[in-house]
C-alpha cells in the first residue's frame, strides 16, 4: 500500500533516517563491539541486546526508506472554510451530546491518544473537505454508523507531530 504523506513528513522521515545512519548505527556498533569483548557470547546478555537493538535500529531504517520510495505525496492546503489536513476540528457527537476536538493528520502522525487522527480513518475520510455546520454521516462500519456535527475549524501545522513507530 502506498502511505500518503506530506512534504513535513518526507521532511521528518529523512532526517530520523539520517539520524539513525549517522548517530544511532554507530552507538549500535560500539555497543556490540564492546560486549562482544566481555567474552563468551553464547552467555552473553549484553552482546544478544546490543545486537538485536542494532537489528532494530536496521530494520527501522530499511522501514522508512521503503516507505519514502513507495509514497504518495499529498497536499495539506485547503480552503479556510473547509477541514484539510493539519487542521484542528471541533466535533459535535450527536450519539453522546458532547464536543471533541481531533486533529486530522496523515496516516504516519495518526495517534488516537492524543487525538490525532489519520485522514484515511472512517471519521477522518467523512470530514474532510466539509465545511463548519455541515451535518456528516460517520460509517464505521457496516452496520455502524453515526452523524457529526462540524462546529469549528482551525488550521494548525505539522510542526510538533510525532512519525509513529512501528
Amino acid at each position: 500500500m502506498r502511505e500518503k504523506l506530506t512534504k513535513g513528513d518526507v521532511k521528518k522521515i529523512e532526517e530520523e533516517i539520517e539520524h539513525r545512519k549517522l548517530v544511532v548505527r554507530k552507538e549500535c556498533l560500539e555497543a556490540v563491539k564492546e560486549a562482544r569483548a566481555h567474552g563468551d557470547l553464547s552467555e552473553n546478555f549484553e552482546y544478544h541486546a546490543a545486537k538485536r537493538e542494532k537489528n532494530q535500529n536496521e530494520s527501522r531504517i530499511r522501514y522508512l526508506e521503503n516507505m519514502l520510495k513507495n509514497a504518495v505525496i499529498v497536499s495539506e492546503e485547503s480552503r479556510e472554510d473547509e477541514v484539510g489536513l493539519n487542521n484542528t476540528v471541533t466535533l459535535y457527537m450527536e450519539d453522546d451530546g458532547e464536543e471533541e476536538t481531533y486533529k486530522l493528520v496523515t496516516s504516519i502522525r495518526g495517534n488516537s491518544m492524543h487525538n490525532k487522527i489519520s485522514m484515511e480513518s472512517p471519521l477522518g475520510r467523512a470530514i474532510l473537505r466539509k465545511k463548519v455546520g455541515d451535518r456528516v454521516l460517520v460509517k464505521a462500519n457496516e452496520t455502524y454508523s453515526y452523524y457529526v456535527t462540524i462546529r469549528k475549524i482551525e488550521n494548525t501545522d505539522e510542526e510538533a507531530d510525532q512519525i509513529r513507530g512501528f
